[in-house]
């Protein structure tokens, strides 16, 4: 069972006038003001609980309403980070048309700044699942009605939930306060690095959380520990990260109590009818068609990103880039191109299969809607290229049950995969790499591209092009070539080789999912990669003509002016903005 699908109207409806999910985080009152003694018990705790999961998409559901936690749009908040991961980092444009969603635009071409309004709902949002976290921690241990052992699991499920929160904060603003359940002042400053801090949570989580879960919405032992891990690589703290990965990747279990492995079809990460599968590390779970009487447990993060003028109601954002599309033409070994990969056409040379899973373009099946018309399903092509977002997208045949019309755009249900199988082995890949054990790195990349060349994860042709409900042929739909790297490869040609092999796996398993910009800034070359696709990309399209990314100052986004406004405590500001920013 799906776990908001059970308990959160529960929480929205009977603890919803404790926690103001419109207030702002700066003025929220402290949990040991709340109204104890209608939460502190058995029932009250674990409505709390599922509340602080209720955070995960941004959404709230109150009296059969529908709201973001943040007063904004539910797309700027999206837990993928569409918009902050994938669009800042060169996976896709913003799409639609040039004057749509002037704050997605100044974010893409790293304009935005500290007024920018979605960095404000981000950050609001982010604060809003820290809170119920810490309204958790703080009751906790008032419970009289709950063993030991029960109050240690939800002491873990909240200290792991607040540990993503933060994770999430710190990526995208850097110096961030750190609040928790012992605060009493909100005002406190951003004057420390908060990821020691993010450690400990995910460390007690791991410690204390089960093995496996009965609600498979619940992060088990191991989600903690690749969360952890994924930590310790963000640290560059690759002697602690190691021992972790090697847990995690010969002993670690999903909360089903699945051993970890990769699914033979990589589609599967992306389709409601085959998630929460061997390779589901931590996903956010989401529901279409339930009985909440609107959207709210559907994605909407990715509402906007359909097709324009196809079969589907909106709205033509997040439209994949030519970078992003070259980087999976293949050589004559069926290996990925590294350098100059933007100096070669996609329509000529052999490519990895993992595009035409990831990005819809001219010609190919797009899943069974038909075969894609190119320029026809794209809004404006000068502004945003001529593809089509494809991870995202539910099926026409599985629509009734996996789609949810009730929202003014699409919602489905299709999962979003936090960490994923595949990207903890990209990171073990990368930590032995940094540790110079290359042929252990390029064994884990290569049970990447092992799956990625088998016939399953290949798109094929329809039956029949003019009925593509009816199934598919033996026919691949383009000329697929990929393949592991030869024994030895790694080491033969050094470590910065093979981290080089690794940071384009990275991208081409992970991209759209929002990984892309913060790879790019942990890996230090955000600089340089940004404004080498700015310089590429801008010949094409005009969205981003002129954009530049200063290094020093657009690793980080603005820390947001009205939180900074909101901190001032006796006359002076307690928030300091990021370099760079005014």
């Amino acid at each position: 069972m799906k776990l908001y699908q059970s308990l959160s109207i529960l929480f929205f409806t009977g603890i919803s006038l404790s926690i103001s999910s419109c207030s702002k985080f700066l003025d929220r009152v402290p949990p040991s003001s709340l109204k104890e003694e209608l939460v502190a018990n058995k029932k009250g705790i674990n409505a709390l609980l599922v509340g602080a999961y209720g955070a995960l998409d941004g959404q709230d559901f109150t009296d059969g309403d529908m709201t973001n936690l943040s007063g904004g749009s539910g797309y700027a908040v999206s837990p993928d980070n569409w918009i902050y991961g994938s669009v800042c980092g060169g996976d896709a444009h913003k799409g639609s048309d040039h004057f749509d969603s002037p704050p997605t635009l100044d974010l893409a071409r790293f304009s935005a700044g500290a007024t920018n309004s979605f960095l404000n709902d981000k950050w609001r949002v982010n604060y809003e699942g820290i809170t119920r976290c810490n309204t958790v921690l703080k009751l906790l241990p008032e419970a009289t009605d709950m063993s030991e052992d029960e109050k240690t699991e939800i002491a873990a499920e909240a200290h792991f939930l607040r540990g993503h929160y933060y994770s999430d904060l710190k990526k995208m603003f850097n110096m961030v306060p750190w609040i928790d359940e012992t605060t009493t002042d909100m005002k406190t400053p951003n004057n420390q690095d908060i990821w020691p801090k993010i450690e400990a949570d995910f460390k007690f989580a791991m410690d204390n959380l089960a093995l496996t879960q009965s609600e498979v919405g619940r992060p088990n032992k191991w989600a903690a520990a690749a969360y952890l891990a994924k930590t310790y690589m963000y640290e560059h703290n690759y002697n602690e990260a190691k021992p972790l990965f090697d847990l995690i990747t010969t002993t670690g279990v999903t909360s089903k109590g699945d051993r970890y492995a990769l699914r033979n079809r990589f589609e599967d990460n992306f389709d409601a009818a085959t998630e929460n599968t061997s390779e589901s590390v931590f996903a956010i779970q989401y529901d279409a068609n339930d009985n909440s009487g609107t959207s709210a447990n559907a994605n909407q993060g990715q509402m906007l990103n359909y097709p324009y003028n196809g079969p589907f109601s909106c709205c033509g954002f997040f439209q994949p880039t030519q970078d992003l599309v070259n980087s999976y033409i293949t050589d004559a070994q069926g290996l990925p191109i590294l350098d100059g990969y933007n100096t070669h056409n996609v329509n000529t040379e052999t490519v990895d299969p993992r595009l035409d899973w990831t990005v819809g373009r001219k010609d190919i099946p797009y899943l069974d809607w038909g075969v894609h018309p190119g320029d026809t399903w794209i809004r404006e092509a000068s502004t945003a290229g001529h593809y089509s977002p494809k991870k995202n997208v539910y099926w026409q045949s599985t629509q009734d049950e996996y789609y949810d019309p009730r929202g003014w755009a699409p919602g489905n249900a299709i999962n979003y995969n936090v960490i994923r199988y595949a990207d903890v082995l990209l990171m073990a890949a990368e930590c032995e790499a940094q540790l110079g054990n290359t042929d252990a790195a390029e064994r884990y990349v290569n049970i990447v591209r092992t799956r990625a060349a088998r016939p399953e994860s290949a798109v094929y042709k329809y039956e029949d092009d003019s009925e593509p409900m009816d199934g598919f042929s033996d026919v691949p739909a383009a000329n697929y070539k990929v393949s592991p790297y030869p024994t030895g490869t790694f080491s033969s040609k050094g470590k910065d080789y093979a981290l080089k092999a690794i940071y384009f796996e990275r991208k081409l398993e992970l991209a759209m999912e929002g990984h892309r910009f913060f790879d790019l800034v942990r890996w230090g070359i955000a600089d340089q990669a940004m404004n080498a696709f700015f310089a590429f990309e801008g010949r094409i399209t005009l969205d981003i003509q002129g954009a530049n990314f200063i290094k020093g100052t657009n690793e980080y986004f603005a820390i947001p002016q009205r939180q900074i406004d909101l901190s001032t405590n006796g006359g002076k500001i307690t928030l300091q903005q990021n370099n760079g920013y005014h």
